[in-house]
């Protein structure tokens, strides 16, 4: 079949639950250009060097023939991971001043004890009950939780928080028959949340709290504060970042690991290799399947293959997590695997900002899973997994316990 047409087989939600065949007929072909134009990457070292490579635009405003949709003025700001340096510089380290190191070393191992409490409440749920929906009833719960807790966001309007997000997570596809409403769609809950996320803002303006908003619009930083639509993109920005990709990367690790019996029960002997683990599920199950948005600001050359400044360049990371040039056995799930420099949160400037916290709620959550959960088994296996092939997960993990309903 031919490589031009890659990209649709990616997409194509048929192929949702393995994508890794196609992963590994792109790595035989190297970088592949499509019939829309476009051009995939997805070798290990390619993708690093494409990542630290300032020629390459997170800016869609750089593109040849920018899409109209996403580009609809809205009246908000890019978020920061879609504009380049110096203003992604400026926009992330203002939004960091709260968050983390330097000016806020303790806020996200603070929230330890939080998050495990958090945990056994969910699994306590658990009580009485054979069957388990492990994204309703834990994976999405606990992150979005925690996040609505550190931003200082009501969780009664969780559900409202849920609907936009799904929206602005979905429009972004490219499967095959898309409508444009569908990106429209997005962006009319992208616009939504922002407004929301303003109104809260301007709230603690006059109200502040214990809270990273409340911070955020009160901080006199050397730089001054964020623009009131910085302020509410950067907040949409943090609140679905901030529980997404950890709903994917702890199902995936749960389904992974139920797939491999031998390596649950290692772990539940040896805990200690729960942070090893969930490394080795961010390269081997990684939540963010590739980078579509990048473009090149001038003509380059990747692995022999000439592309124009402008061209749409999709990064897939999942395929070079997998590649035999970089890691050894790619394809075998290690949890004490070393040397393992994934692709799990991105690479050079754009490294996910929620890193650390992502990962201490995966290494949690699992550890509970295992703790609580005496004999889970797979009710269906492949799952029915979620429509974005950029966000890789299941919509639903549904788990049967056969010895017993206790925790």
């Amino acid at each position: 079949m031919s490589t031009e047409t890659l990209l649709e087989r990616i997409i194509d939600y048929v192929n949702r639950a393995n994508p890794y065949p196609l992963y590994a007929e792109l790595r035989e072909n190297g970088v592949s250009r499509q019939n829309d134009g476009s051009y995939l990457v997805g070798t290990y070292h390619e993708i690093a060097a494409l990542l630290h490579n300032p020629r390459i635009s997170s800016d869609l405003r750089n593109r040849t023939e920018p899409n109209e949709a996403l580009a609809r003025p809205d009246g908000l700001s890019p978020a920061f991971i879609r504009v380049d340096d110096p203003e992604h510089d400026r926009l992330r380290r203002l939004t960091m001043r709260p968050f983390g190191p330097p000016h806020s070393p303790g806020r996200v191992d603070a929230l330890h004890d939080d998050i495990e409490e958090i945990a056994r409440e969910l699994i306590d749920g658990f009580r009485g009950r054979e069957r388990i929906d492990l994204v309703d009833d834990f994976a999405y719960p606990l992150p979005v939780t925690v996040i609505c807790r550190l931003l200082g966001v009501p969780q009664e309007n969780m559900p409202q928080l849920r609907t936009w997000t799904n929206a602005v997570i979905e429009s972004p596809d490219r499967s095959p028959g898309d409508d444009p409403a569908g990106q429209h769609a997005g962006m009319d809950a992208r616009s939504a949340m922002a407004n929301y996320m303003g109104e809260l803002a301007a709230e603690r303006a006059h109200h502040p709290s214990d809270d990273m908003i409340s911070e955020l619009v009160h901080d006199e930083g050397p730089e001054g504060r964020l623009t009131r639509p910085e302020l509410m993109t950067t907040l949409v920005l943090l609140m679905i970042a901030g529980h997404e990709t950890t709903i994917n990367l702890i199902t995936n690790g749960m389904l992974t690991l139920l797939r491999h019996p031998e390596e649950l029960a290692r772990l539940r002997r040896e805990p200690e290799l729960m942070p090893s683990a969930v490394e080795e599920l961010l390269r081997y199950e990684p939540p963010v399947q590739m980078l579509p948005q990048r473009t090149p600001l001038t003509d380059i050359e990747i692995g022999g293959t000439a592309i124009p400044k402008g061209a749409p360049l999709f990064l897939i990371l999942a395929s070079g997590n997998r590649d035999p040039l970089r890691f050894e056995n790619p394809d075998h799930f290690d949890p004490a695997r070393r040397d393992n420099q994934h692709f799990g949160f991105g690479s050079g400037i754009h490294n996910c900002f929620g890193a650390p916290l992502a990962r201490i709620e995966a290494q949690v959550a699992l550890t509970a899973l295992l703790d609580h959960l005496d004999d889970p088994q797979l009710a269906e296996d492949p799952p029915p997994y979620r429509h974005s092939p950029i966000l890789r997960g299941p919509q639903h993990l549904l788990l049967v316990r056969t010895t017993g309903a206790a925790p």
